[in-house]
């Protein structure tokens, strides 16, 4: 981690995490495939829900994990072990915290929540049971990726994976089994799908409880004689809880571009979200190598290597734009062999391949802006990273407002949403550039 080449290492340590975040996918396919046989209503609910369902994911593992895996590797790659384990302690407190506030939050407001985005009648009390039973559970999902950032922290990055891969499979079988009652199990409808993920993170929960908390451990989770400290919690959050702002941005972007492309009529929307998908599922790709970089970077900068810290961070950057530019050429050039796996309708083809013509190229720049994102947690800098996300978003916002009131195209919105990604791209690459990366101080 501190002296072995780079990029081996660095795609040692991704691997796993992108087969896990790939699996990700495997679920929402395998939800959407059995929910739909209980027909459009339940749909039509999840479609409310899956929104803040995946904000979940991404504050829980992406945000907040990347700031507890960066503590923890600036603190081991200091030789320092005790803090490590002492932010341990407390990355598993700020999961359960924030747990039991969404819960709170989501039982009380998601009804009006699911309403502001249009759910009415039969839609929203289907909504309403699926996410009580879902939001109702989410400490598990949030105790899961707080435990599993701990173990990418200390630069274990299998079994994370192994333990994803296993919920997802857990999910996916327990899910379709109590929503659509097959064998022994009860019909419960969608709070059944629910509980299966429910209980799928629990039993993920016990066992990174289990792993952490075994005295082979290299960072054990100690819950007796270890003092609780502001500090501890400062060096997690400052990091953590800024970069929650970085998927309400990315969630606030696509509204926005769905939003505007709306207005050009329904093939262009349609066409527009076969595109998105593709966009979509561009993000384990980037996200496995960037969580793969918070480590090797965190631990660079504990011993005090900013040097190392650097190329660590470019060279996973150029990794994961080098893997999107290639998508993205095949995209640009043969936009059906994607949106033609989804459509046969020659207007939503079309529009289909306006998207991934306008936005295909830009593709690189997202994978580097994403990338270097992950990267700066590492570093435990990432506001700049956070800017550029600001800045695609208020391109999108700014720029797309005076397209939609002059009348323009869907194909200028789609141009625009590539531009909006050079921008993220090329503001992310400043940010690494121009922001110090000198060792941190202890608190």
């Amino acid at each position: 981690m501190l002296t072995g080449p780079i990029l081996p290492t660095l795609l040692r340590l991704a691997l796993p995490n992108v087969l896990a975040m790939g699996s990700a996918t495997a679920v929402g396919i395998a939800e959407t495939a059995y929910i739909g046989q209980l027909g459009l209503t339940p749909l039509a609910a999840m479609a409310l829900v899956f929104p803040f369902a995946m904000l979940m994911q991404m504050f829980s593992a992406g945000a907040m994990g990347g700031g507890i895996s960066s503590a923890v590797a600036r603190a081991l790659g200091g030789k320092d072990v005790v803090r490590a384990e002492t932010l341990a302690l407390h990355a598993a407190l700020i999961g359960l915290t924030c747990g039991l506030f969404f819960t709170a939050f989501f039982l009380l407001f998601g009804p009006l929540l699911y309403a502001g985005l249009g759910g009415r009648g039969e839609v929203l009390s289907e909504a309403t049971r699926y996410a009580n039973v879902l939001f109702a559970g989410v400490v598990a999902i949030w105790l899961t990726n707080s435990l599993a950032s701990v173990l990418r922290g200390s630069g274990d990055m299998r079994t994370p994976s192994a333990v994803i891969l296993g919920a997802s499979a857990v999910q996916i079988v327990m899910g379709a089994c109590l929503g659509l009652g097959f064998g022994p199990f009860p019909r419960l409808g969608m709070p059944g799908v629910a509980l299966g993920q429910v209980i799928a993170f629990s039993g993920a929960t016990l066992f990174l409880l289990h792993r952490l908390c075994r005295a082979d451990a290299r960072v054990r989770l100690k819950w007796k004689g270890v003092p609780l400290s502001r500090g501890m919690f400062f060096d997690i959050l400052r990091v953590g809880a800024l970069a929650c702002l970085s998927p309400l941005q990315s969630v606030a972007t696509v509204l926005i571009i769905t939003a505007l492309v709306a207005r050009t009529g329904v093939e262009s929307l349609a066409g527009y979200g076969i595109g998105a998908r593709l966009e979509f599922l561009l993000i384990p790709i980037a996200f496995g190598i960037g969580v793969a970089a918070v480590p090797m970077v965190g631990m660079a900068i504990g011993a005090g290597d900013v040097a190392r810290a650097r190329r660590v961070a470019w060279t996973a950057g150029g990794v994961s734009a080098l893997l999107l530019a290639v998508i993205g050429l095949v995209v640009t050039v043969a936009p059906n062999l994607w949106s033609g796996m989804f459509t046969q309708s020659p207007g939503v083809l079309a529009s289909a391949a306006s998207y991934l013509r306008s936005a295909g190229p830009a593709f690189p720049f997202f994978g580097l802006g994403l990338t270097l994102f992950f990267a700066s947690q590492g570093a435990g800098k990432v506001m700049g990273t956070v800017l550029a996300a600001t800045a695609r978003l208020a391109v999108v916002a700014v720029v797309g407002w005076i397209l939609a009131a002059q009348g323009a195209s869907a194909t200028a919105m789609f141009l625009l949403v590539g531009a909006a990604m050079v921008v993220y791209g090329l503001g992310a690459s400043a940010a690494i550039h121009f922001t110090s990366w000198g060792p941190l101080t202890k608190r």
